[in-house]
């Protein structure tokens, strides 16, 4: 049987995963969450290509922050080793 999948939200270099009140500033100042626009400032609408990790600092590209997860991996099935 297959698990669910779904799509998390994570730094791809420290696996720090940002919470709905954790926030990124644009250039034009504007303050949000920059995974609820898929790095897109609301603003001004530049585009955040790379996105600046707020645990390690390290910036990635924007699209390497989704993974999809499968809900038997978090329930220690296949591929989590107890």
């Amino acid at each position: 049987m297959t698990g669910n999948r779904r799509l998390r939200i994570r730094c791809p270099r420290c696996a720090w995963q940002p919470r709905q009140h954790d926030r990124w500033s644009c250039l034009c100042e504007h303050v949000w969450n920059t995974f609820d626009t898929g790095g897109v400032c609301p603003a001004c609408r530049k585009v955040w290509e790379q996105t600046q990790c707020l645990r390690c600092h390290e910036f990635s590209p924007h699209d390497a922050w989704y993974v999809w997860d499968d809900d038997e991996n978090e329930k220690g099935g296949k591929g989590n080793p107890q």
